[in-house]
């Protein structure tokens, strides 16, 4: 970027734009980069680093340069300051990920990991001669080897998620494949239980810019929190509209049991649990509504969860239109 010296951007190049978009000015406007140019010199070049937490965390490395007099009297200008940006938020999340991932990883395996030991030595010793009891604990190893299985699958998920939180997705999808997918793909999930699952119409010449991959496991993770906590016999309602031109709003309801308010602001918490909301065999991972609010932040939009206990629950995400 080409700026004066009090921060106003000149000309800024194309690679920027798609890049940082509205966050250019977000960047400039950033105290540590304020104060560089204050004291900047012509003698000098000077790196500083800027974090930005809105909308999603971004760590932007900015390297500063004074244009030489003789160039900015070729065209025009008293003085004028180079900036050249790095974007850096995929490094520093990947080494952020591991970190998390170890932690989160040996925090949540442990349990399971315990309850595996402690039945193999039971297996190898007491029950070495017990067919019956052999059977009864090596169906709740299974399910606890199971659990693992999904936990990590769920943190390696959310891991790619977190990695391309800065990326805005460009592809526009239709709303109508979004829900044929989830159809599809949600079949399983249906057939192993007693609820109903409603696809409200939709327009079909409704397009938004969005990973469409991401959407639908967004729309899976919220029919699943659904199925595995709003009771027996529900009805799961899922909607895609358009909001008057400015983007669309996705809807997933159910007619469940609900969780008390308090509990709302912080399910979307890696880890989060309702305590005695579900039995240990439905015992989820706890991230599934993390996976959802790191999707609906990289596409630039907004998560909203309604619920009170008897009145089910509501998820409502908006999503910009393209801009």
């Amino acid at each position: 970027m080409l700026l004066d010296q009090g921060g106003r951007i000149y000309h800024a190049n194309r690679v920027a734009h798609s890049t940082f978009g509205d966050a250019l000015g977000a960047v400039i406007r950033h105290p540590a980069v304020q104060s560089v140019l204050a004291t900047l010199t012509p003698e000098t070049g000077v790196v500083t680093r800027v974090e930005l937490d809105v909308p999603v965390r971004r760590i932007v490395q900015v390297t500063f340069r004074k244009w030489s007099e003789r160039f900015a009297s070729d065209i025009g200008w008293v003085d004028g300051v180079l900036a050249v940006l790095e974007d850096c938020s995929e490094v520093e999340v990947v080494d952020r990920m591991r970190a998390d991932f170890v932690a989160y990883a040996s925090h949540e395996l442990r349990t399971p990991l315990a309850s595996l030991i402690g039945f193999i030595e039971t297996l190898q010793g007491p029950a070495s001669d017990d067919p019956a009891a052999q059977q009864q604990f090596l169906a709740v190893m299974a399910a606890q080897a199971a659990r693992m299985e999904r936990l990590i699958e769920r943190l390696l998920y959310l891991s790619r998620v977190q990695r391309l939180e800065h990326m805005r997705p460009n592809d526009l999808v239709a709303a109508q494949d979004i829900m044929d997918r989830l159809l599809e793909d949600s079949q399983i999930l249906i057939r192993s239980s007693d609820a109903k699952l409603i696809l409200l119409p939709t327009d079909e010449d409704l397009f938004f810019p969005a990973d469409e991959d991401q959407i639908v496991q967004v729309l899976l993770n919220l029919v699943e929190n659904a199925l595995k906590y709003a009771g027996p016999e529900i009805e799961i309602r899922v909607g895609i509209v358009a909001d008057n031109g400015r983007g669309v709003e996705i809807s997933v309801s159910d007619n469940g049991r609900g969780v008390d308010t308090q509990h709302v602001p912080r399910l979307t918490e890696r880890f989060y649990r309702v305590e005695g909301r579900v039995t240990a065999s439905q015992s989820g991972t706890g991230l599934g509504l993390a996976i959802v609010k790191h999707i609906v932040d990289r596409h630039g939009g907004r998560l909203r969860i309604e619920s009170a206990p008897g009145k089910g629950m509501t998820c409502r995400i908006w999503l910009p239109k393209a801009s």
